[in-house]
């Protein structure tokens, strides 16, 4: 289980960030080309989807062009992420609605897929979410998903910890493959299963990274955005020891664990 996360945080740095999202979420746009090509894999032909955390449109995008001819509905917690989705797919047969994944706004049984990419790791419990998709998939529906798992960006939350020496860790905390799939057991879904593979990118020095977490509206997931946590002495120890630890000839290593869903109704 997750530590209890603002909500209202994450929906406000998300709306901020939506502009300049695109040019700072490598990994997020590889995530969405390896569930492209598991869709295609499965052979669908779903006459009404709906992608759950649909961002700047990147996967749905990607959906119109795999299923031309389906309605494609995505949802969002930020409005800017929407409006933004809603200017880059124009000229497609989108529609998008400003919803919380945990609570959809849509009438039960009415899409035959479900999508989600680096969505649920901003959510403080699975299980409840996950009952909301499988309540909005008809029959035989599939729900297939990925987000980030528990090793995500372990250099930067080592380091944090290394620095503070004493008193609470207040630091994102993120999902193992396991919670994710008990989730989806819980929840109904037949056949779910739930893999994890890492994905590394390079970054200048520490400093870089924190710039694009916070590009990407993902500043909430850094240990130093509580307050009281970003003195200026736990922040170069931080940056000290991530340099130590982590350096390499290329750079400093980000690791993220992409946690990859899928489950039958």
């Amino acid at each position: 289980m997750v530590a209890e996360i603002n909500r209202e945080k994450v929906r406000e740095s998300f709306h901020k960030r939506a502009g300049e999202y695109d040019d700072y979420a490598v990994v997020q746009r590889r995530v969405v080309a390896k569930l492209v090509d598991t869709l295609r894999r499965e052979q669908l032909h779903p006459d009404r989807l709906l992608d759950i955390g649909a961002g700047t449109g990147n996967l749905l995008k990607r959906l119109r062009e795999l299923y031309p001819e389906s309605l494609a509905v995505g949802a969002d917690l930020a409005f800017g992420m929407c409006r933004t989705a809603a200017d880059t797919l124009a000229a497609d047969r989108v529609h998008l609605v400003n919803a919380d994944a945990e609570r959809l706004p849509f009438a039960s049984g009415c899409f035959q897929l479900v999508l989600s990419t680096s969505t649920y790791q901003w959510l403080t419990s699975l299980e409840h979410a996950f009952t909301e998709v499988r309540r909005v998939l008809s029959p035989g529906g599939l729900f297939c998903f990925a987000l980030f798992g528990e090793k995500t960006l372990y250099e930067l939350r080592d380091s944090y910890k290394a620095a503070l020496k004493s008193g609470p860790d207040r630091s994102h905390s993120f999902f193992s493959a396991a919670d994710v799939q008990s989730a989806l057991e819980r929840a109904g879904f037949s056949g779910a299963a739930a893999s994890s593979e890492l994905e590394v990118e390079f970054h200048r020095d520490v400093p870089e990274l924190l710039r694009s977490l916070k590009k990407i509206g993902a500043g909430t997931a850094t240990p130093v955005a509580a307050k009281g946590l970003s003195e200026r002495r736990v922040m170069l120890e931080m940056m000290e020891s991530y340099q130590k630890t982590f350096g390499r000839e290329e750079g400093i290593p980000a690791t993220y664990e992409v946690i990859y869903g899928l489950g039958w109704k």
